[in-house]
């Protein structure tokens, strides 16, 4: 399972750098924290 969430975390925030590189900073930052809180590492809305 944390595998998993490592994998979903990192997707999300890849999506997240090349949307705020693309000029869509509202949804690449709310990626980027989704991201962030899916994974692991960091407060997991799993646990």
């Amino acid at each position: 399972m944390g595998l998993v969430l490592w994998l979903l975390a990192a997707i999300l925030v890849v999506s997240g750098i090349v949307a705020l590189v693309r000029t869509q900073y509202l949804w690449g930052i709310m990626l980027i924290v989704v991201g962030l809180m899916v994974g692991p590492g960091g407060v997991s809305i799993f646990t």
